[in-house]
């Protein structure tokens, strides 16, 4: 099978390829639709597991997370399909099994979004709620220029006006950081935490206590993402904050693993909690900066409620495909058109394009740079869980 028709145009095909791949590699499928939501098509909108290599006592396992951010799952899925069509799963070591989330917001994945059906990202959902919520004045001083009343003439015009202006003046590093970093005052603007843990979020923490088998010792993440850096490329980040599995990751990644500094990252159970306030500009000895900036209730702060002999080493790997400016276009846009979801606009189509065009380039030559890079990074994570 060509690599490109490892990759789907939409949610639905994507999830046919998979469970067929899946089927056809011999896992054990699981399924967990989404309460209340249909797809375009009303189809089905489902969370899928697959689980392989599990029949025999397991020692390691690899996690391959698509989908954490909707729309940007077109490529996660594609990599988990070649990784079943390809059979990468005979390149790992003895006693390691492998997991597969497809479609974590399958929601955003369907509808061309970025967010999930109550515009939560997903990745600013792991928080605890209890505690004070960071400060959003930042964001709030740009939320109406961001999501302005029209999406053209006068009110438009002078929003675009106005948000320039203070991008001039703070410049692009500062605005991406803003943000980023993710907000909890305003539910219809950009990057939106929540108010508490959202379906995805419960359901990923259930998915790890039910599908890693008991008496695993290790476990390696490969959470796909897209949106950021040079087109094409896959930036491996280490999204954690051990200085242990920091020095164990770049010994599997090697020098070109990145990290983000300032990660916030809270869990319910008190655990896990990063501090706030480094500037993403700045770097931290033996890591490279990151194209991302600092965000606020990362989804690795799932991983701190599993058992803590289970040792793990979480890895995003992000591919870029537009440059910055165009991909936080499209998520302004997108925020506007659904502030009001049942406004009767012309630019419904458009955007919805747009957004898919922001996360997911429809070529041969992306796919197959995004799929090589994918399997390159399984072989070298393979090879790191061999050594110990």
């Amino acid at each position: 099978m060509p690599t490109s028709d490892f990759f789907a145009p939409s949610y639905a095909s994507a999830r046919n390829k998979f469970l067929a791949a899946a089927q056809a590699a011999g896992a054990r499928l699981s399924s967990y639709p989404l309460p209340n939501q249909r797809g375009p098509g009303r189809e089905t909108l489902s969370i899928d597991v697959a689980l392989l290599g599990a029949e025999q006592p397991v020692d390691s396992v690899l996690l391959l997370i698509s989908g954490t951010h909707g729309v940007e799952g077109h490529c996660g899925s594609g990599i988990q399909v070649g990784y079943f069509r390809d059979q990468l799963h005979d390149a790992l070591p003895a006693g390691t099994a492998t997991l597969m989330i497809h479609a974590l917001n399958p929601y955003g994945f369907a509808w061309r979004r970025r967010v999930n059906e109550d515009n939560i990202d997903l990745n600013r959902n792991f928080r605890d709620f209890s505690a004070p919520l960071p400060d959003g004045s930042a964001y709030e001083a740009i939320h109406n220029c961001l999501v302005p009343e029209a999406w053209d003439g006068p009110l438009r015009q002078e929003a675009d006006r106005e948000l320039l202006r203070r991008i001039e003046a703070a410049g692009i590093p500062s605005y991406q950081a803003v943000l980023q970093r993710g907000q909890y005052t305003r539910p219809t603007g950009l990057f939106y935490g929540g108010k508490g843990p959202c379906w995805s979020n419960t359901m990923l923490r259930r998915l790890l206590r039910e599908h890693i088998p008991a008496g695993a010792t290790r476990l390696a993440v490969l959470d796909i993402h897209t949106g950021l850096g040079p087109c094409g490329y896959g930036e491996p980040i280490y999204a954690d904050d051990s200085p242990k599995g920091f020095k164990r990751a770049r010994r599997w990644y090697g020098p070109e693993l990145t990290r983000i500094t300032g990660y916030t990252v809270e869990s319910p159970t008190g655990k896990g909690v990063r501090p706030e306030g480094v500037r993403p500009e700045s770097r931290q000895s033996g890591g490279g900066l990151s194209s991302s900036a600092a965000v606020s209730g990362a989804l690795v702060a799932a991983f701190d409620d599993l058992d803590p002999s289970l040792e793990v080493t979480y890895l995003t790997l992000e591919f870029g495909t537009r440059p910055i400016l165009e991909v936080l276009g499209a998520l302004r846009a997108d925020s506007w058109l659904h502030a009001c979801p049942d406004r009767a606009t012309p630019f419904r189509g458009p955007i919805q394009q747009q957004m898919q065009e922001a996360f997911y380039v429809d070529t041969p030559g992306w796919k197959a740079a995004v799929y090589g890079r994918a399997a390159d990074f399984v072989l070298r994570t393979s090879r790191g869980l061999a050594a110990g």
